[in-house]
């Protein structure tokens, strides 16, 4: 193989169901622990992005640091100051595909809504690859034939008291990748074998799935994993990896691996329990973040098949890991009430708010908006500097028209100037909280603030953009940015 992993992010929502309330509130034995869990204004194409960006960020701050050492490098008249550059600088990304089981939209590419949130060049190809847990293994190996992104995301959810809602998890995963002499981690060999059998399942628009008996489908899987498997080690001459990851749908599979497929140093499977298509990602994300330079990690995905992938980890891995680790985000977690989350899920029918519904978002304005809707990205003033947000074309301070430069703000974070809260507004996480924000890099804009952030807001507060969807109405995702608190 001729590429490798040059960066990666993962994301978990802020929420948690404890599995104590959930078996309160259903009089069922529910286990202990607790469920990482999305929030009403979250879906897979949000996720994405929020594990995109953190991808995507870390590359970027590596090439920063390169160009600067080159610059330095260059004054001084240093061996590389003429030649040294980036190869992540030099072949940016051409392709960004899109892996989940719970797409927003039918019938409309999701990774397009990513890829302007994003801010992606308009030459950037954009896919989805849905339906199935497999779909994340066909979004690593397309990005991986190239210069690509492949960024995967879910939102399970089970009936309630089942065990898929249980044992399952909401979360994304990114994966950037490119030349193996810039990789943190080489792809060293694949193997893939197929195979058609009734195991999971869901019928479209149902809410929750089906699944076989768990013998049948582990009995399936075994003589399947046990040849990609011995494929891929045969291919690299590998006799025991250091690494290894086992995810799949079936969880006779995960309990066996440990036992029958272990690695060296660890053997381990998606931190979060199933999270469909972004389990392999979720699961990768979480030994990188932790492994060494030169080590070898083994991922075997069964569904529907088995997928494996060689890896080895580089001297590069320790300056790209992702700044905050998938166990960190999972431990930084709050609870919110069972009830709360059924009814974000649409599976409690309360009585809704006494209001009109909103309007549905039209095309033509949020087409002419696309920059500002989706990728935050205001307009800065080439002669006085000052930043608007939204973006204008006279400028407020000193009357210039047209005389604008592109002043993108998602990545960038900001100081709160004032805040409201708003305890009558209906809202499916209440209280309402507005904030003015006035960002780091210049420019000010009122942001609702995400996950709960009323009781951790102050003037002076730190906070970040964040992806989110507005509303739904009329089968249209109202899709904007709000902010939470650093």
């Amino acid at each position: 193989m001729n590429t490798g992993i040059l960066a990666y992010g993962t994301y978990l929502p802020a929420h948690r169901i404890q599995l104590s309330d959930l078996g309160a509130t259903l009089n069922i034995k529910a286990g202990k622990g607790s469920r990482v869990v999305a929030s009403y204004d979250e879906d897979s194409t949000t996720l994405a992005v929020a594990a995109a960006q953190v991808a995507l960020n870390q590359l970027q701050g590596v090439t920063a640091a390169r160009t600067e050492h080159a610059r330095v490098e260059e004054a001084a008249g240093g061996p590389h100051s003429a030649t040294r550059r980036p190869s992540s600088e030099a072949a940016p990304i051409t392709a960004l595909y899109f892996a989940t089981t719970t797409p927003a939209y039918a019938d409309k590419t999701n990774a397009t809504a990513i890829h302007a949130a994003l801010g992606l060049p308009a030459g950037v190809f954009a896919a989805d690859v849905a339906g199935s847990a497999r779909s994340g293994v066909a979004a690593w190996r397309a990005a991986a034939s190239g210069h690509g992104l492949a960024v995967s995301a879910d939102i399970r959810v089970g009936r309630p008291g089942s065990a898929d809602e249980r044992g399952g998890g909401d979360g994304a995963a990114a994966f950037v990748f490119g030349a193996v002499d810039d990789a943190l981690a080489e792809i060293v060999a694949e193997a893939s074998v197929t195979a058609e059998f009734l195991d999971r399942w869901r019928e479209p628009g149902a809410v929750a799935g089906n699944q076989w008996e768990e013998r049948f489908g582990l009995e399936q899987y075994v003589p399947l994993i046990e040849h990609a498997r011995a494929e891929v080690l045969e291919q690299s001459d590998v006799l025991e990896p250091d690494h290894v990851v086992v995810v799949s749908p079936n969880s006779g599979v995960l309990k066996l691996a440990g036992r029958r497929w272990p690695g060296r140093k660890s053997t381990s499977g998606s931190p979060i329990g199933h999270s469909g298509a972004a389990d392999l990602g979720l699961a990768l994300a979480a030994v990188l973040d932790n492994a060494g330079p030169d080590e070898t990690i083994l991922l075997l995905s069964a569904a529907d098949g088995c997928d494996a992938i060689l890896l080895r980890t580089t001297d590069r891995l320790a300056e790209r890991r992702q700044p905050t680790s998938a166990a960190e985000q999972l431990a930084r977690g709050s609870d919110v009430p069972y009830a709360t989350y059924l009814t974000w899920r649409g599976l409690l029918d309360r009585e809704p708010p006494r209001r009109p519904e909103p309007d549905r978002p039209a095309a033509p304005p949020a087409a002419r908006a696309v920059a500002w809707k989706f990728a935050l990205t205001g307009s800065r003033c080439t002669a006085c500097g000052f930043t608007h947000l939204p973006p204008a074309r006279v400028c407020k301070s000193c009357g210039a028209i047209d005389a604008m430069t592109r002043a993108p703000k998602a990545a960038e974070d900001g100081t709160v100037a004032t805040f409201t809260v708003d305890r009558l507004a209906y809202s499916p996480a209440p209280p309402v909280v507005a904030a003015v924000i006035d960002f780091d890099g210049g420019g000010r804009c009122t942001l609702e603030v995400a996950d709960g952030g009323a009781d951790r807001l102050a003037v002076g507060s730190r906070v970040r953009p964040v992806f989110r969807r507005l509303y739904t109405a009329g089968g249209v995702h109202n899709y904007f940015w709000k902010a939470v608190v650093l």
